[in-house]
């Protein structure tokens, strides 16, 4: 890990207008808002927006298409964000689908350093246009080519000032887009001492972190998901 940051430096230096940023959480479940408010507030445009899902209007990355920052989605839904869903159909944003376990396995790739993935799925459908298709011992597959970022932003629970990451909950696709990207900078509720999480717990190592961004408390991130459940009519 290169060092800890404040979440306001981090995107100033690192989100500029026309990044593709790679962003964990799924439907407001352990995003990591700090980083997206940030980037609501500085303004950034034209961005390339990659995570598993989109989000709701007026919420999580919903900020993002309020303002029209957003010029490509890259993910596997975008439909529970309205807002989004009228852009893509006006021409001002760009939509790349996948099916989520290929997204996730082409994210996976680019951390790994591996060219790409080869999947069944999508055979036979739009899914396989324009991509090469590989036989291997008689059953064909499509490549789909590794998911690579200018910045992912990942939402952990505690970190140490290693950049050791431990999650709490749900995790969804923040451990695999670390290290899926020239620069990874994880939001967490806690920076702990090196030594206090214990090495069992650690589910991302600090060779794949670079920054560390202290994020919103545990309470206020339970707060603005209870919000946002009321906003949609959750409960």
């Amino acid at each position: 890990m290169k060092g800890i940051m404040p979440i306001q430096e981090a995107i100033s230096k690192y989100v500029a207008d026309g990044s593709s940023i790679m962003v964990g959480g799924f439907l407001g479940c352990n995003t990591p808002l700090n980083a997206v408010d940030e980037i609501s507030k500085q303004g950034q445009k034209d961005l390339t927006l990659i995570s598993t899902v989109n989000s709701f209007t007026s919420n999580d990355f919903g900020l993002l298409f309020d303002k029209q920052q957003v010029s490509k989605f890259i993910g596997s839904h975008l439909g529970t964000n309205s807002i989004a869903v009228k852009q893509y159909k006006e021409g001002i944003i760009d939509v790349e689908y996948y099916p989520q376990g290929t997204l996730v396995e082409k994210i996976r790739c680019s951390a790994a350093g591996l060219g790409g993935v080869l999947t069944p799925t999508g055979l036979g459908t739009l899914m396989e246009e324009g991509k090469e298709k590989i036989e291997v011992e008689g059953k064909e597959y499509i490549l789909e080519t590794a998911l690579k970022a200018d910045v992912a932003i990942i939402k952990g629970f505690k970190a140490d000032k290693k950049g050791n990451i431990i999650y709490k909950g749900t995790m969804n696709a923040n451990p695999i887009m670390a290290g899926a990207a020239k620069i990874t900078i994880a939001e967490v509720e806690e920076i702990v001492e090196v030594g206090e999480l214990a090495p069992e717990e650690i589910q991302t190592p600090g060779v794949l972190v670079d920054y560390v961004c202290l994020g919103y408390s545990d309470d206020e991130y339970h707060k603005r998901t209870q919000e946002m459940c009321k906003s949609i009519g959750i409960f």
